[in-house]
C-alpha cells in the first residue's frame, strides 16, 4: 500500500517505502536501510506512545524477538523502544500471511500443508527454546514466504521465566479462536505448552477454513477454548489424532515440539512426484524434502570499515538436492562417499569417491565454551553477558593449536584448540584507568603473538584512549603497546605486518607484530577518512571525506617492503571485494548506492584501465570473494555463487540460516561454510551448491544484536564456530552430530 500524507518519511534511518499494513496499536511500513536492505518497520501510534505501560510491553516485544533466531522467524535488526514513537525493525519477509492465503485461495493442502506444519514446529522449538512463549500464534501471525512460515509479531509474548504479565485484571489479551484455555482462566499460568495448543487450531484452519471452536461472539468462542471438545470435521486421520492431542484441555497432556515434528513428518504427505529432484535421507534421521522455485531474497549487508560485514529450509532446487531437519534432534547429513561434484555414490557400488573431509588431529574431540570461560591463568573470570547486558561480538582467529579471541567488553582469550580449554585471559592495557569501558578488537595472530586494538572510553566523558598492543600468543604476557590515533585510519595487521596510525593521524607505520619494530612510515592523504580494502597480502587504502559520499574515491596502494605510495583514483561507487588476477574488483548496484547487486568492475592498480561486466542476474547478499567466485549470503540463508570472471551465476541455494555470516572457502575440501547467530552451521559443495548437511541451532544464548558477527574458521579439519553472543564450539565435518563436550 501507499504511504499516507501523514505518514513519516524515514524512521531510525530507514527510508519508508510503502505500508505493508496497520493494526490497532501501530503501522507497519516496508523500509530500506542505507545499505540497500530491506526492512519491515513497526512504528506505535502516537496515542500510544505516551502510555507508560503499552511502552513497557513494546520494550518487552522488542526483546522477546531479539531472544528469538530460527529459520521461521523474523529476527530484529534495530529497535529504538525510547523514541518520540516507539519503533522497531524486522527482516522483512515478502509473502501474504495464511489469514490472506486461505481467504484467497482456501484450505492448504499436500506438501503446503506440510511445509507449514513443521515449519511452525521449528519456530516454536526456536521460540521457546529462547525462554519465550508467543501467545498470539493465529494465522494474521505467520507469514507464508516463498521458502516457509515466518512466526511475527510478540507483542503479547513474555518470557517462560517472568509470571509477571502486563495483563490488567479483566482484561483479556489474545485472539479467542487460537488461544489456550489456561489463557483465559488464569493467564498466569500460561507457559510453552498454550502455544501448541493455539497451533493446533491454527492447524485446524489451515485444513479446514475455519477453527475447531469458531462461535457467532467471542465470548461464545472463549467458552467453547474452555469447557467444549474441537469440532475436527474435515481433518483426516492420521493428523486428526495429533491435533486432538494439541488441543486437550490440561498443558500436560499436549505434545512436545519434538514428538510433534516426527507425528506430522508421518501424517502428511512426502513431496509428490511432480517435484523436482530429492534424495532420502538415512533412516533414523526425521526429515522432509521439499522442492520450491529459486526466489531472490532480501537486499544484502554491505561491509563496514572495521569488520567483514555482515532461514529457512534447504530446498530442492533443480539439479540441486535439499533437505530440512525437522526431528529437533538431528541434523542434515548426506554422509560420506560424496562424487567430486557433491553427488552420492550408489550403495554398494564397488568404487567410492575418496572422502572430502581431512583426518582429524590426534587427541581432537568436539567441544564448545564461551569467551567468558574461567581462565587458567591471568583474568580468570571473564564478564558474562548478563553482567553487561548485550554481549560483545567477540572475534577469532585460529592460530596453530588455538583459538584466539577478543571483543567489547571482551579481554583477549586463547582457547586450546584441541580441548576448548581457557588457557590465558589478558588484562586491559595501559593507560586506561579509572571506570569506563573497554572495547577490544582482534587485529590477528602472528609471529606469536596475537595484536590486539583497545578502546578505553571513560565514563566522565573525557576524550578515547586507543592502544595496539601485541600480547605472547602462549602466555598472554604482553611484548609491547603503543597509543594510537586512529582518527583517520584503523590499525591492521597483514601477513608480517602490523601497521598503526602515528599520534597525529597523518600517516602510519609499518612494525614487526613481535617486537615492534618500525619497518616504514607513509603518509596518508590530508583531509581524508582512510578504510583498509580487503585485498589479501597486498596493502590498499580506500580514501575519501566521506567513504560513502563523493564522486570519486582515492585507493591507495601501499609496498609492502618500504611504505612507497602509489595512487589511483575511481569513481565511489560498488565494494571493493578483492584482487582477481591482479586488478581491483569492485562489485556494486546499478542505481547507485542502493538496490541488488548488477555489476562487476576489475581496475588495473597500476594504469587504472578498468572493464566492466553485466552479471547475469541480479543478486543480493553479503558479498565474500574467493577463488575466483564471488559468494552473496542473504539475511535469510539463500547462497549464490557468481563467476568473478564471466558474472554468470553458477548456483543458488536456500539455507534454513537465518542472518548468516559471509561464506568460508574450503578449497580442499570443495566446501564452503557458513553458520547463523543462533550458531547453525551449513555445508555447501563448491561446484554445484549441493547442500551437503546443516546443523541444529549450538549457541546457548541469542540476542539478534548484529548482522554476521558469527564465523567459521577452519582448523586442520575440525571446524571452529564463533558466534556474536560468545559460544565458541567445534565441529567434525565429515560427522557433524558428534555432541560436544564442555570446554
Amino acid at each position: 500500500m501507499p504511504l499516507h500524507k501523514d505518514d513519516p518519511k524515514s524512521v531510525g534511518g530507514y527510508r519508508l517505502l510503502d505500508r505493508l499494513g496497520a493494526g490497532g496499536m501501530g503501522a507497519v511500513y516496508r523500509g530500506r536501510s542505507r545499505s540497500g536492505r530491506e526492512v519491515a518497520v513497526k512504528v506505535v501510534h502516537a496515542q500510544y506512545a505516551e502510555d507508560p505501560v503499552f511502552r513497557t510491553r513494546f520494550r518487552q516485544e522488542i526483546e522477546a524477538v531479539r531472544k528469538v533466531s530460527g529459520a521461521f522467524t523474523a529476527p530484529v535488526v534495530d529497535a529504538d523502544p525510547e523514541a518520540v514513537r516507539p519503533w522497531m525493525a524486522t527482516q522483512y519477509v515478502p509473502g501474504l500471511s495464511l489469514a490472506a492465503r486461505i481467504r484467497d485461495r482456501g484450505p492448504l493442502r499436500g506438501t503446503e500443508l506440510r511445509q507449514l506444519a513443521l515449519g511452525l514446529v521449528e519456530a516454536l522449538h526456536d521460540i521457546h527454546r529462547a525462554g519465550v512463549v508467543h501467545r498470539d500464534l493465529k494465522p494474521a501471525n505467520v507469514l507464508m514466504a516463498e521458502d516457509g512460515p515466518r512466526v511475527i509479531d510478540f507483542g503479547i509474548s513474555r518470557a517462560a521465566e517472568n509470571h509477571n504479565t502486563l495483563t490488567e485484571t479483566g482484561q483479556m489479551i489474545g485472539t479467542p479462536p487460537f488461544m489456550s484455555p489456561e489463557q483465559l482462566t488464569d493467564a498466569r499460568t500460561v507457559g510453552p505448552a498454550s502455544d501448541v495448543f493455539s497451533l493446533g487450531a491454527l492447524l485446524v484452519y489451515a485444513v479446514t477454513g475455519r477453527g475447531p471452536f469458531d462461535a457467532d461472539s467471542p465470548y461464545l468462542t472463549a467458552y467453547r477454548v474452555v469447557h467444549d471438545e474441537p469440532a475436527l470435521d474435515g481433518v483426516a486421520q492420521p493428523l486428526r489424532a495429533t491435533l486432538e492431542r494439541c488441543l486437550a484441555k490440561e498443558p500436560a497432556d499436549r505434545p512436545e515440539p519434538a514428538e510433534l515434528a516426527r507425528e506430522f513428518a508421518t501424517a502428511l504427505p512426502e513431496a509428490t512426484a511432480e517435484d523436482s529432484h530429492t534424495v532420502t535421507l538415512r533412516a533414523d534421521e526425521v526429515a522432509v524434502v521439499r522442492t520450491r522455485p529459486e526466489t531472490a531474497a532480501g537486499p544484502g549487508a554491505l561491509t563496514d570499515g572495521r569488520r567483514r560485514s555482515r532461514v529457512r529450509p534447504l530446498w530442492a532446487t533443480a539439479g540441486t538436492v535439499g533437505a530440512l531437519a525437522l526431528g529437533l534432534t538431528g541434523y542434515l547429513l548426506l554422509g560420506p562417499g560424496l562424487m567430486d561434484d557433491g553427488t552420492r555414490t550408489a550403495a554398494g557400488s564397488a568404487t567410492s569417491a575418496p572422502s572430502r573431509w581431512a583426518a582429524l588431529p590426534t587427541g581432537w574431540q568436539p567441544w564448545q565454551t564461551t569467551v567468558y570461560a574461567t581462565a587458567a591463568h591471568g583474568v580468570k573470570k571473564g564478564i558474562g553477558v548478563d553482567d553487561v547486558g548485550m554481549p560483545g561480538r567477540p572475534e577469532c582467529e585460529v592460530y596453530e593449536g588455538a583459538v584466539h579471541c577478543a571483543g567489547d567488553g571482551i579481554l583477549p582469550l586463547r582457547l586450546d584448540a584441541l580441548t576448548g580449554r581457557a588457557v590465558w585471559r589478558a588484562d586491559v592495557l595501559p593507560p586506561a584507568t579509572g571506570k569506563g569501558s573497554y572495547l577490544f578488537s582482534l587485529l590477528g595472530v602472528a609471529d606469536d603473538a596475537v595484536l590486539v586494538e583497545q578502546e578505553y572510553r571513560p565514563e566522565d566523558g573525557d576524550d578515547v584512549v586507543t592502544s595496539v598492543a601485541a600480547l605472547d600468543s602462549g602466555t598472554g604476557k604482553r611484548l609491547w603497546h603503543r597509543t594510537v590515533n586512529t582518527g583517520s585510519v584503523r590499525p591492521h595487521l597483514s601477513g608480517g605486518l602490523v601497521i598503526v596510525p602515528d599520534d597525529s593521524g597523518r600517516s602510519v607505520t609499518a612494525r614487526s607484530p613481535r617486537t615492534g619494530t618500525q619497518r616504514w612510515t607513509a603518509p596518508l592523504p590530508q583531509g581524508q577518512y582512510c578504510d583498509w580494502a580487503n585485498t589479501g597480502e597486498e596493502l590498499y587504502l580506500q580514501c575519501g571525506p566521506h567513504l560513502t559520499v563523493g564522486k570519486d574515491m582515492l585507493i591507495l596502494g601501499l609496498d609492502r617492503a618500504d611504505g612507497s605510495t602509489r595512487r589511483l583514483t575511481v569513481p565511489n561507487r560498488g565494494i571493493l571485494a578483492g584482487m582477481f588476477e591482479g586488478r581491483l574488483l569492485f562489485v556494486g548496484p546499478a542505481g547507485g548506492d542502493e538496490g541488488p547487486f548488477s555489476w562487476i568492475r576489475l581496475v588495473d592498480p597500476d594504469t587504472g584501465r578498468a572493464g566492466s561486466t553485466e552479471l547475469a542476474e541480479d543478486v543480493e547478499g553479503n558479498v565474500t570473494f574467493a577463488d575466483g567466485t564471488l559468494w552473496f549470503a542473504t539475511s535469510s540463508g539463500q547462497v549464490t555463487a557468481v563467476s568473478a570472471r564471466t558474472g554468470k551465476q553458477l548456483w543458488r541455494t536456500p539455507t534454513s540460516l537465518e542472518q548468516p555470516s559471509g561464506v568460508t572457502h574450503d578449497p580442499r575440501a570443495r566446501v564452503v561454510y557458513l553458520c547463523s547467530a543462533s550458531g547453525r552451521v551449513a555445508a555447501l559443495d563448491t561446484r554445484k551448491g549441493t547442500p551437503l548437511w546443516e546443523t541444529l541451532p549450538r549457541a546457548q544464548r541469542v540476542t539478534n544484536q548484529g548482522w554476521s558477527a558469527s564465523k567459521v574458521l577452519l582448523h586442520n579439519g575440525a571446524l571452529v564456530v564463533a558466534t556474536a553472543d560468545g559460544d565458541v564450539f567445534t565441529l567434525d565435518p565429515a560427522h557433524p552430530d558428534r555432541k560436544p563436550v564442555p570446554g
